[in-house]
């Protein structure tokens, strides 16, 4: 994206899809309303989060499925499945199924590593291998080959009145090309080598090198990963950054707005944990105000997509007024134009 003055590609927003635990069907249907919310005020994409034995999505892939009947154009992303709980094979026989449905929408964000949490959950995810399951990036080029249409079975052919292929059905042409990766320094060299996409969000890993602010880091792993690219121009980057603006909100709602970001603004002062995470500022004000930030942020200066992140805890009320702030007013501050129905 920016200097300033270069309009802003792709529009999107991120959201967890929390629910009550006594009436999910009501919080996930929610999520859908604000699908449909927001490929009708012009919005490019939607991601959905993905939250396992938590109050939020845990199967994204069947959310997307739902959005994608009621909807028609809206690009529908995960941000990000944690392939430590899934098998690729058959997590590319839904997101394919899936993105036939979808006339071909799908953007699937992916991670790897072990699952968080995961002394406490093996025994029930992996009975048998917990202690033996490989959760490196492994399992992405597994999931990357199932999707492209590389064998996995030894036969083809029909037994009875059954065929059988040696790739996974349906295929979903281009599919594969639209797989994103989230990480540090070497998951952006990676997924750069790869000619995968590169997700990026509100937070970044120091290392162990020296202290820099989130937007330099954030910058060093964009670099790194476009350098590492066999086509960097090519090269999808998208920021998700929380980023609340006020333009239409109410006296109340800013308040709210404004101690949301107070009571988690002390974290972002100094790197976390044994690799140094940083966060970034929430981003909460008027759009011009936002827009300048962001134009300010090295960052954003190398992105041209964005899925600005929703906050976790708030109202319905407060997602509309966001979303619509977002593609009414912060949108254009940016150069942005919303898509055509």
């Amino acid at each position: 994206m920016p200097p300033a003055g270069r309009p802003l590609n792709k529009l999107g927003f991120l959201t967890i899809g929390r629910f009550d635990e006594n009436d999910p069907r009501a919080g996930h249907l929610e999520t859908l309303r604000m699908i449909r919310l927001a490929e009708d005020l012009g919005f490019d994409s939607v991601w959905l989060r993905c939250r396992h034995l938590q109050h939020g999505i845990s199967s994204p892939v069947a959310v997307m499925a739902a959005a994608a009947m009621q909807t028609s154009r809206i690009e529908l992303g995960t941000a990000v499945i944690p392939l430590g709980w899934e098998n690729p094979l058959r997590l590319a026989e839904d997101l394919a199924t899936v993105d036939v449905l979808s006339g071909g929408r799908i953007n699937p964000g992916v991670s790897v590593g072990t699952p968080m949490r995961y002394d406490d959950v093996k025994t029930a995810l992996y009975p048998e291998t917990y202690d033996i399951e490989n959760f490196s990036k492994d399992r992405v080029v597994r999931l990357l080959e199932a999707l492209r249409g590389t064998p996995v079975s030894s036969f083809e052919g029909t037994v009875g009145i059954d065929t059988v292929s040696r790739a996974v059905q349906p295929h979903a042409p281009g599919l594969a090309g639209r797989v994103w990766y989230g990480g540090g320094l070497a998951s952006a060299v990676w997924a750069g080598e790869q000619g995968l996409n590169y997700l990026t969000s509100s937070v970044v890993f120091t290392e162990g090198g020296p202290a820099r602010d989130f937007a330099t880091i954030q910058a060093e792993h964009i670099d790194a990963y476009r350098s590492h690219h066999p086509d960097p121009e090519r090269a999808r980057v998208s920021q998700g950054l929380v980023v609340i603006p006020t333009d239409t909100a109410t006296p109340e709602q800013v308040r709210k707005y404004k101690a949301y970001a107070e009571s988690r603004y002390a974290r972002t002062l100094s790197p976390q944990g044994p690799r140094g995470m940083v966060f970034a500022p929430d981003l909460v004000g008027t759009s011009e105000e936002i827009a300048a930030a962001l134009y300010a942020h090295a960052g954003f200066e190398r992105t041209d997509e964005v899925a600005f992140a929703l906050p976790f805890s708030f109202d319905e009320p407060d997602y509309i007024q966001i979303v619509t702030d977002m593609a009414t007013r912060l949108g254009p501050a940016l150069g942005w134009a919303p898509s055509a129905p």
